[in-house]
């Protein structure tokens, strides 16, 4: 039987695993999983005999290896592939590192239509507009607002958030174009949508989607001269990482009306109680929230268990994402790591 030492906190059991998946854990030989820590003497002693590790911050040193010498995978549960790992020695001695980051795309892309949706049919706007009695009965709103069916939505990144809004977005029967210089023939062919550059993607988009995951090479992509070639009365939204937009210029086009702006997520988080972005009419806010819905994280324990299934059965298929060679050089000097693993889990 395959030994398990799971340490999920600072996450907790109920938040990665639904009840039936606690019950498929039974299939497996598991040390701790427990809400708090793992007390050091508890770990040592299991890491000898231990398969697998799960941990929200694993803590892989050369030692470690030398101490667990059955050690296959390490399966991290926070989002990112962590800088606490040496992952040349675990590469060296045949051990997977593993990022649970595909685990938050259903939820993350609900999040994304929804904000999308209130964002095109101008619903904060108005709903804000009642509280002070200005609110637009039976106005024309063809100036402002649009129908998502048949629209133009462009990505930036095409990763696992990208893709799993594409397939929520399926039954308004979009036109779809891509920047990604990482996606992979196969993946545009699939999803049947158009690569193009990114100038071209933000001036042919009425939704644009930031959804690439934060790299070494891409802070500050979404700059002052792509947000001007956005159409006027265009929506923007961010999902991934604020380090991939230049939120002043952000904030100007907000602050003009000119674009929508509705994100996830902040440069600096939380938010300054003073913030210009707080009294901007028509943006959508929401405090990096995203995945946090009851169930939200359930898939993150779901591939967790067909992983685990599959490095007992040495079947090489993965749904968590790989830390490949290449993915872990091109994160280096991202201080915001959280989801990069995104962009491995569809690359490698």
């Amino acid at each position: 039987m395959t030994r398990l030492i799971l340490d999920p906190h600072w996450r907790t059991m109920d938040e990665l695993f639904s009840p039936k998946a606690r019950d498929h854990l039974a299939r497996f030989e598991v040390v701790w999983g427990q809400d708090a820590p793992i007390p050091a003497d508890v770990l040592n002693d299991a890491l000898p005999q231990a398969d697998v590790l799960v941990a929200a911050n694993p803590v892989v040193t050369q030692d470690t290896l030398a101490r667990a010498p059955n050690l296959r995978a390490v399966i991290e549960v926070s989002g990112a592939f962590p800088d606490t790992i040496d992952y040349a020695a675990c590469a060296a001695r045949g051990v997977e590192v593993l990022s649970c980051s595909p685990g938050f795309r259903s939820a993350v892309a609900e999040m994304g239509l929804a904000m999308t949706l209130a964002a095109s049919r101008g619903l904060v706007r108005e709903h804000e507009a009642f509280r002070t009695g200005a609110e637009r009965w039976l106005d024309d709103c063809t100036r402002t607002d649009f129908t998502l069916f048949g629209a133009a939505l462009g990505f930036v990144g095409f990763g696992q958030i990208g893709q799993e809004m594409a397939r929520v977005l399926a039954p308004f029967s979009p036109r779809i174009s891509v920047f990604d210089p990482w996606l992979p023939d196969a993946v545009v062919r699939d999803f049947a949508v158009r690569s193009t550059d990114l100038m071209a993607l933000a001036a042919t988009s009425q939704v644009l989607y930031v959804t690439a995951v934060p790299t070494a090479d891409n802070a500050g992509l979404i700059s002052a001269e792509v947000l001007a070639a956005m159409p006027d009365h265009a929506v923007l939204v961010i999902l991934s990482r604020a380090h991939l937009v230049d939120f002043d210029a952000v904030i100007a086009e907000a602050a003009s009306g000119r674009l929508t702006v509705a994100t996830d997520v902040f440069a600096s988080e939380p938010l300054d109680t003073a913030h210009v972005l707080r009294a901007l009419p028509g943006v959508v806010l929401s405090p990096h929230r995203a995945a946090a819905v009851r169930g939200g994280r359930h898939l993150i324990g779901d591939l967790i268990l067909r992983d685990l299934t599959a490095i007992a059965q040495r079947d090489p298929t993965r749904h968590l994402a790989v830390a490949s060679p290449d993915t872990i050089a091109r994160l280096a000097g991202v201080g915001d790591a959280a989801a990069v693993a995104d962009m491995a889990a569809t690359r490698s």
